[in-house]
């Protein structure tokens, strides 16, 4: 099936509040857009990031912590 599309677009002004790594901003039609994503290791890093701290055992922390600065 053969589809022939004509379009004018005449934008005057757009405003865009933000795009992310997957969006896809389309203006007019497209044929189809194929998803495309790199993902690159810029920090040279060789194994997982470390687990996650909740707030609390961050609080606590800071408790046990010795300060040595005297107050």
């Amino acid at each position: 099936m053969i589809v022939n599309v004509q379009q004018n677009i005449h934008i005057q002004m757009i405003k865009i509040g933000g795009i992310t790594n997957s969006s896809v901003l389309q203006i007019g039609t497209s044929g189809v857009i194929t998803p495309s994503s790199h993902l690159y290791n810029t920090g040279a890093y060789t194994g997982p990031a470390p687990a996650a701290v909740s707030e609390t055992e961050l609080a606590e922390q800071a408790e046990q912590e010795i300060s040595l600065i005297p107050l």
